[in-house]
């Protein structure tokens, strides 16, 4: 890989079907069947689903009535977030006994840079085993986790080996290892792009490697700059314990599709209200508008207005909203309204990323 000698340790910890895990933990009558969070109903999606679940090919984002059709036997259970945050807390408790370089993703998954951890241990393959140890024992939930030298590789590290397992990638193997990757696989490639790479002959991290900047620039816009980076194993952007905000927003999902701009104002007055108590809660205001669409067909639109000063008032909010709603006819039937707010007003002061002045071997 192109580096020199001084690496960071990277570990990414990803909880297992931690929603469904958590209900499951509370009520031991679910554990062993299957089980989905979320709705069950006509209009119901699937935010988790158990291991068990998951072998008939329940799937998060999935209609209820696709997952019921699925898994027959399948048992919905109702979301409650406030636990799940509750459990969360406790999780990112254990991280920062061993490092305040923490940095979650969402409340089932974090990056961890332990090159320099309070418990003084030079391998990061034996620390990630003891963090996971320690969420099984104290929380009785399991985790998984990736091992590498950069947040890239760690994130598909962690995947490998689900569930409750573990994956180191050290520095000499990552290239080998990127080379024999199956694209799909690739971390923040999805179906769409795998698809356009399938029809350019990229079906491997190898094929993608052997593709110029030029090449992939052309096909890829500024994303083809990325492609040829990481496929070298060129990531070198580091754990970032407060990361920056970047939206605030609201939305609902109807019991009974929408057809008239009418009812959606209506409902756009509701979820205006409830952003705005969300912007004061988190005291941020912002100058970008975005209104979501997602229609019958389950298709998905979004429209945005950037003003040129900084709000977070209900009634400027459904101002904006009602122009872009208005902007151009909706396409079809309603199914869910959703309202955020970006280009926020956090200014966070961006400092040179200092080299590491850590010279050791790397230890897994």
């Amino acid at each position: 890989m192109e580096q020199n000698n001084t690496y960071r340790k990277i570990i990414h910890v990803d909880m297992d079907a931690f929603y469904a895990s958590v209900e499951q933990l509370d009520n031991p009558a679910l554990k062993g069947k299957p089980i989905a969070v979320g709705g069950g109903g006509e209009r119901g999606v699937v935010s988790a689903a158990s291991y068990e679940a998951r072998k008939f090919g329940v799937r998060s984002a999935m209609s209820g009535v696709i997952a019921r059709k699925k898994c027959p036997q399948l048992i919905f259970v109702k979301p409650r977030f406030e636990r799940y945050k509750e459990i969360s807390k406790k999780i990112r408790s254990i991280f920062y006994e061993y490092t305040d370089l923490v940095e979650p993703l969402s409340l089932d998954e974090a990056y961890l840079d332990v090159t320099e951890n309070k418990k003084g241990i030079p391998s990061a393959s034996l620390l990630a085993k003891e963090i996971r140890k320690r969420i099984l024992d104290e929380l009785h939930l399991n985790a998984s986790a990736g091992i590498s030298s950069s947040k890239f590789i760690a994130k598909i590290a962690s995947d490998i080996n689900k569930p409750n397992g573990q994956k180191t990638i050290p520095p000499e193997e990552i290239i080998s290892f990127l080379e024999e990757l199956p694209i799909k696989k690739f971390f923040g490639i999805g179906k769409v792009t795998a698809a356009r790479m399938y029809n350019l002959g990229i079906f491997k991290g190898s094929d993608l490697k052997a593709k110029s900047e030029t090449f992939l620039t052309q096909h890829f816009k500024s994303s083809g700059l990325h492609y040829y980076n990481i496929v070298r194993g060129i990531h070198n952007s580091k754990v970032k314990p407060n990361r920056e905000r970047k939206s605030v927003a609201a939305e609902q999902t109807f019991n009974t599709n929408l057809t008239s701009e009418i009812f959606m104002m209506e409902k756009l007055k509701q979820i205006s209200e409830e952003l705005e108590e969300r912007l004061q809660k988190a005291k941020v205001s912002g100058k970008t508008v975005t209104l979501k669409i997602k229609y019958s067909d389950f298709k998905t639109q979004t429209r945005s207005k950037t003003l040129p000063y900084f709000i977070k008032e209900k009634a400027i909010l459904l101002d904006t909203v009602k122009e872009l709603l208005y902007q151009e006819k909706v396409l079809n039937s309603v199914r869910l309204l959703g309202i955020s707010v970006s280009n926020l007003n956090i200014h966070l002061k961006n400092k040179p990323e200092k080299p590491l002045n850590i010279q050791f071997k790397f230890e897994f």
